[in-house]
């Protein structure tokens, strides 16, 4: 009679293996591992038992991922006990120590193995016995993996960063601010795993699309989809103005509550395109797809697709355009894989943007675009890359419609688009700036001759007209929210003769996303120029005006227009303000050490002519501050006077980290800063 294969149990020997695996940051007390690497357990036999060895037709090993696995889909899969485990497919070897009952089996996974949740069990003579769960992701260090990076500052950065920092404002006053990934912290992974089980096309074939999940284009492509909820019950709410009944996209300082909100009670309100970025690179990284955040400076959003950003104003310099527009910023994600779909030449970074924009396929997702066929021109490459070439290439006309109907032309660029790209630096806070991967520099040939493959443009206004009134607006050197201070515009006379026109000169309000507010400002003048003359008109900024109507990016949006009615001639200039924040100061007292109290010291001045109520200050971080921020409230600040509070916290994890600062209150919100921490070990 045979013997029969009788386990006691099985040890998946957890910390080692994620520790191999460079899965030890994950929180979650379970077996995570990478595709395409070996991993070890021990199997304990009973006594009597039957052992297990390699060639032994009676016994095989089965994984499967999935509701409905398939051995056609490759979400089932059987494979034998061998003397060795190779690198390419499922294998798996064992050793068998005679003085005891214990057995070392290694397994190795499939580099291109769907990624998810899978059982692990072995069957003799068709009797199964399950040894345990683990889940697979991709792995950057694997050759084999179609996510493979060369680099371990690269993979480090990447995959394995808990905090970057997401640049924002305009091209002249960039900002970065901190932000808490926490691809790492406990419960995140199973949400995760999550989105990709909600996602219409696992309701549509489970086990196609948990098949499919063996490819980073599709797990990237369906994130694109349900990081917004436009089309199904993705994570978040997009929301550009009138922003109530929801958290204001710019008090979020992390990716964890907002998952775990979407988890418990279904889509968050609400992100913006920093936000949805940061979440996709969040998941991205937790499935172990090398992803940064990327933000584009005089973003172009071109509705028609003809490449030209056509922006029409009326008489009295009035945008009247529809469609269309510049955000001073947008911002997106680039995943780092292989595009066998394209050929060899297009692997690499590929854009992907989860903020809902456009529809693609009949669904609000966009990528993932090879940079290579971005900065080519090439856009019939898939995904979505004529509508991310436009962002970063697109054209400028200003138009002017006047009462009869007909359109003059007032000037344009074919260089205020797609400014300073930039993203987190390898390894430091510093900002790289990426736009030679994305664009030829602007006006070289490369660069023209990249964007006439990719569109018949309207041709250039003609060379040789006669030069016409020049405008240009200038800004105060110091422009602290809370401050009045003065703006100007100089309108110089280029051409020969005396020109005579009205000076018009607005101030408004502006969200992020080019969005116009209300009015904080507005002066005008009729002027006479003699030929080569400068005039200029003065508009002063005041905290009573425009204090109540900005949004809390703290932009104000200049416009200056010149209207020469009897000689049909106008000229427009635009500039966007950045006001500076008060600074949020952090001191550390004392010296962090594991799983013991420590504090920092938070202080603010306040800046305005009034006081703030409902102040507060919040701080974050990974392996610092438990997986919820912590806000400490204080109350009212009275005018110029300083915001302070005491912060202690109890660091859980040894080693360098970054606490995220964040102070809010009814007038001065989202005012972030952040200091490097390093934790000492117990």
């Amino acid at each position: 009679m045979s013997q029969v294969l009788t386990i006691e149990r099985c040890d998946l020997n957890i910390k080692d293996n994620k520790s191999s695996h460079r899965t030890e940051l994950f929180a979650d007390e379970r077996l995570i591992v990478r595709r395409g690497q070996a991993f070890a357990i021990f199997v304990y036999l009973k006594h009597g038992s039957k052992t297990l060895k390699a060639n032994d037709p009676s016994v095989n090993f089965i994984v499967h991922t999935g509701l409905l696995p398939k051995k056609e889909s490759g979400t089932k899969v059987s494979f034998p006990l061998s003397n060795s485990t190779v690198n390419t497919k499922w294998s798996a070897s064992a050793t068998h120590d005679p003085a005891s009952n214990k057995v070392s089996i290694t397994i190795a996974s499939s580099p291109n193995a769907p990624i998810g949740l899978y059982s692990l069990a072995v069957n003799h003579n068709g009797q199964e016995t399950t040894l345990g769960q683990f889940t697979l992701l991709f792995n950057a260090w694997c050759q084999n993996d179609a996510v493979y990076m060369q680099g371990e500052a690269k993979r480090q950065e990447y995959v394995l960063a808990q905090h970057g920092q997401i640049y924002r404002g305009t091209h002249k006053r960039i900002k970065g601010t901190p932000w808490n990934f926490g691809q790492f912290e406990a419960g995140i992974l199973d949400i995760c795993l999550k989105i990709l089980d909600d996602n219409p096309k696992f309701a549509l074939d489970a086990d196609q699309d948990c098949s499919a999940r063996r490819n980073p284009i599709y797990v990237t492509r369906v994130l694109s989809a349900m990081i917004n909820s436009n089309d199904d019950n993705g994570v978040l709410v997009g929301k550009w103005y009138n922003i109530t009944g929801g958290v204001h996209p710019g008090q979020w300082v992390g990716t964890g509550d907002i998952l775990r909100q979407w988890a418990e009670s279904g889509s968050v309100r609400y992100g913006q395109c920093w936000v949805f970025a940061a979440v996709g690179c969040t998941v991205s990284r937790a499935f172990g797809i090398p992803c940064r955040v990327v933000t584009n400076f005089g973003s172009a959003h071109d509705s028609n697709a003809n490449l030209i950003i056509e922006n029409v104003y009326d008489e009295e310099g009035n945008n009247i355009s529809d469609g269309d527009s510049i955000w001073n910023f947008h911002v997106w994600v680039d995943s780092w894989m292989t595009r066998p779909d394209l050929g060899k030449e297009y692997d690499g970074w590929q854009t992907s943007d989860p903020t809902p924009q456009e529809k693609s396929d009949g669904v609000y997702c966009c990528g993932p675009a090879p940079l290579k066929a971005i900065k080519e021109g090439e856009l019939t490459k898939k995904y979505d890359t004529p509508f991310i070439f436009a962002e970063v290439n697109a054209d400028v006309e200003n138009l002017v419609r006047l009462s009869s109907g007909k359109y003059v032309k007032i000037g344009g660029s074919t260089n205020s688009v797609g400014c300073f790209i930039s993203t987190k630096a390898v390894g430091s806070d510093e900002r790289q700036d990426i736009t030679d991967e994305y664009k030829y520099p602007e006006g070289s040939k490369e660069e023209r001759k990249v964007f006439e493959k990719a569109q018949h443009r309207n041709k250039l206004q003609q060379r040789g007209e006669e030069p016409g009134l020049q405008l240009k607006i200038k800004l105060a050197e110091n422009m602290i929210v809370g401050s009045d201070f003065e703006v100007y515009i100089g309108v110089t006379n280029n051409s020969m003769v005396t020109k005579t026109c009205m000076l018009l000169f607005f101030a408004k309000a502006v969200g992020y996303n080019g969005r116009r507010g209300k009015s904080c400002g507005f002066t005008s003048d009729r002027v006479e120029l003699p030929a080569g003359e400068e005039r200029r008109l003065y508009l002063k900024l005041e905290y009573d005006t425009y204090g109540s109507v900005i949004t809390s990016d703290r932009l104000i949006h200049l416009s200056a227009v010149t209207i020469d009615k009897e000689n049909v001639d106008y000229h427009k200039a635009e500039k966007t303000i950045v006001l500076d924040e008060p600074p949020v100061e952090i001191k550390l007292l004392g010296e962090a050490k594991v799983r013991q109290p420590v504090s920092v010291r938070l202080t603010m001045a306040n800046p305005l002519p009034e006081a703030l109520q409902d102040c507060s200050f919040t701080v974050a971080g990974a392996g610092l501050v438990d997986s919820k921020p912590i806000t400490f409230k204080i109350g009212r600040v009275g005018p110029k006077q300083e915001a302070t509070a005491t912060a202690m916290f109890t660091p859980t994890t040894a080693g360098s980290s970054v606490l995220l600062v964040s102070f809010d209150s009814d007038k001065l919100k989202n005012i972030k800063n952040s200091i490097s921490i390093v934790v000492m070990g117990g």
